[in-house]
């Protein structure tokens, strides 16, 4: 075990670092370096603040070899007990974020099936897809480089077929006859889903992390609640004009919703 006074924290500026891609590229090269011990990503400032032990300009040269205009701007010393944002903290919200999306899909799922709304439908995909990002920076907490290329893969694949398999019924709903979705359904669930959702986001922000993965995971929170508000939106003015479009048109826009962010993590896994 590392005595505290063997504990340093070196800052870095990343003068190409322009988004979370950049960040995760850096975190992939520095995982399994013993010396590291966190990694915190500022993305606006663009800067990098490591606690390590060992030489700062050891890995000031490992950051050279990625070509991002990196620098050594100071190292300090620090405490251990007084870093934040342990990966224990980002296991447990993770896993109660995991949980919550889980739960929703399959509520919504349900219940969008059995009122004929495909905005429900979609927001359910929309939690699952969800799911499969908390998952998967959950895995990505600690873990090797090859495995979380694996994992967004696989993450970013499902989520393709899944925004697919969506559009396609939405198509095939719009050319068809379907009958009016029960609004009063639709508005229900979605404002439950709304309040689950704002319990993720608030639960990932109170956490401040500057990590690549779980800004993401906030990203992704803030966008479910923009998705249910429109659902409950579309709720309303199916009442309002007693047409199924308003539920369909919100369907098709979750769905490229969903598909934007698959796109985005399969950039990741490269």
């Amino acid at each position: 075990m590392q005595e505290n006074r063997n504990l340093k924290k070196s800052v870095f500026h990343i003068a190409k670092m322009d988004c979370p891609c950049e960040a995760n590229l850096i975190k992939m090269k520095l995982d399994g370096d013993t010396d590291v011990l966190q990694m915190d990503f500022d993305l606006a400032q663009r800067t990098m603040t490591l606690v390590h032990t060992g030489n700062a300009g050891r890995i000031a040269g490992i950051l050279e070899t990625l070509n991002l205009g990196s620098s050594l701007i100071e190292t300090s010393s620090t405490d251990i007990c007084s870093i934040k944002d342990s990966p224990l903290e980002q296991r447990r919200v993770l896993q109660t974020v995991l949980a919550i999306n889980f739960a929703f899909f399959l509520i919504e799922l349900t219940t969008g099936i059995f009122s004929s709304s495909m905005g429900l439908v979609a927001d359910s995909l929309d939690m699952l897809a969800d799911a499969f990002v908390y998952g998967m920076s959950l895995m990505v907490v600690g873990a090797a480089s090859s495995r979380k290329k694996r994992v967004a893969l696989l993450s970013g694949i499902l989520q393709m077929i899944l925004a697919g398999l969506g559009l396609s019924e939405v198509i095939r709903r719009f050319l068809g006859f379907e009958e009016t979705p029960e609004f009063r359904t639709m508005i229900g669930i979605s404002l439950l889903a709304l309040i689950a959702n704002s319990v993720c986001l608030w639960l990932l922000q109170r956490m401040q992390s500057k990590e690549a993965h779980m800004k993401a995971s906030v990203i992704f929170s803030a966008n479910d609640v923009i998705i249910n508000l429109g659902v409950i939106l579309a709720g309303v003015l199916v009442w309002w004009f007693d047409s199924l479009l308003p539920d369909l048109i919100v369907g098709v826009c979750i769905f490229i919703i969903v598909m934007r962010g698959a796109l985005r993590i399969l950039q990741l896994s490269r």
